[in-house]
C-alpha cells in the first residue's frame, strides 16, 4: 500500500482553524481537529473534498485513537491487530490461526449462501474479497479488510456509540471508485462497495453505506503476509484528516440527529444475510481451527 500525501495534502488535524498543507505522518501524529457540531464537521470535510480533488474520501468512526509504537494513528484490519489485551503485533502462531479460521469461515459462508437462495451466489463463489467483505462487515471473524463508510453522519454516529468523552472520525483518501470492486495497482489498494457486493435483502450494508478497504493484490495467507512488514498493512497510511468531538454535546448543536444503534444494526429477522452470518460464526467458533 502506498502512503498518501507524501508530497503533501490539505488537512484538518490540530487546533488550527483552517486547513493546512501537510504530510500524512503529520496528521497521524496530531491530536485531531476538534469540532463542536456535525455541521462544523461536514463543512470542514467539504473543504477537504474540494482541495484534495484527486482522492475520494471515505470515513471511519471510532471511540478512540489507536497509536502504533511511533505514536502514529493506526488503522489496521482486524486480522493484523494485536491480540486482546496486548499492544504488540500478532506473532506467527496467531496469524496462522486467524488465516485458518478465515478460510473455514469462507467455506461455510459459500455453502450457506448457496442454500439460502440469495442473489449473487456466482459472484460470491468467484471472488474471495466479496466473501471477506461479508465476514468482516458482519463481524464473523478477523479479515484483512477495514470497514469504512461513504456517509459522514454514519461514521460520526458509530464514533458516538461507546465514546464517553472524545470520539474520532478519520478521513481516508482512496483512488477514484468504479463498480463493486475498485483495484488500484498503483496505490496497492482494493475498495469494495458493499451495496453492490451484497444482495438487496441485506439491510445493514445498505443502511451503513459500507465500504471495505484492502490490500492489492489480496493477502490470502500467512506466507504472502511474510512479504509485508506490519507498518505496510496499516491504513493509517491513507489518512487525510483526523477529527475529534465530545458526543455528549456534538449532536445537540444543530439539526442533524445521531443515528440510533438499532438503526445502524438492524436485527437478524430484518436482514437474512445477518442471520446467515450468525450461523457461520457459530459454526466456525465450534470448530477446532
Amino acid at each position: 500500500m502506498e502512503t498518501i500525501g507524501l508530497s503533501k495534502m490539505w488537512s484538518f488535524f490540530d487546533s488550527h482553524p483552517n486547513a493546512k498543507d501537510v504530510t500524512c505522518t503529520t496528521v497521524r501524529k496530531a491530536a485531531g481537529h476538534r469540532v463542536s457540531s456535525f455541521l462544523e464537521l461536514a463543512t470542514n470535510v467539504a473543504e477537504l473534498q474540494f482541495r484534495n480533488r484527486n482522492h475520494v474520501l471515505l470515513f471511519r468512526g471510532q471511540d478512540r485513537d489507536y497509536r502504533n509504537k511511533d505514536g502514529n494513528t493506526s488503522l489496521k484490519p482486524t486480522l493484523f491487530r494485536p491480540p486482546k489485551g496486548m499492544s504488540t503485533n500478532p506473532g506467527q502462531d496467531t496469524l496462522v490461526s486467524r488465516f485458518v479460521t478465515l478460510k473455514a469461515a469462507e467455506s461455510e459462508l459459500a455453502t450457506l449462501y448457496s442454500g439460502a437462495g440469495l442473489l449473487g451466489r456466482v459472484r460470491l463463489n468467484r471472488y474471495q474479497i466479496l466473501r471477506w467483505s461479508i465476514l468482516q462487515h458482519y463481524d464473523v471473524c478477523p479479515t484483512p479488510l477495514l470497514d469504512l463508510t461513504h456517509s459522514l453522519r454514519i461514521a460520526a454516529s458509530f464514533a458516538s456509540l461507546t465514546a464517553e468523552h472524545d470520539a474520532f472520525v478519520f478521513v481516508l483518501g482512496v483512488p477514484n471508485l468504479s463498480g463493486a470492486i475498485t483495484a488500484s495497482a498503483e496505490a496497492g489498494l482494493q475498495v469494495v462497495r458493499l451495496a453492490s457486493a451484497c444482495p438487496p435483502s441485506a439491510v445493514r450494508p445498505h443502511i451503513q453505506e459500507g465500504y471495505l478497504l484492502g490490500e492489492y493484490p489480496e493477502m490470502a495467507d500467512y506466507d504472502q503476509k511474510l512479504h509485508y512488514k506490519h507498518y505496510e498493512i496499516d491504513f493509517g497510511r491513507r489518512l487525510v484528516a483526523k477529527f475529534r468531538f465530545d458526543p455528549r454535546n456534538f449532536w445537540k448543536r444543530d439539526t442533524f440527529p445521531k443515528i440510533r444503534k438499532d438503526a445502524l444494526y438492524p436485527p437478524p429477522d430484518k436482514d437474512p444475510l445477518y442471520k446467515l452470518a450468525i450461523e457461520v460464526r457459530q459454526t466456525v467458533e465450534g470448530q477446532d481451527v
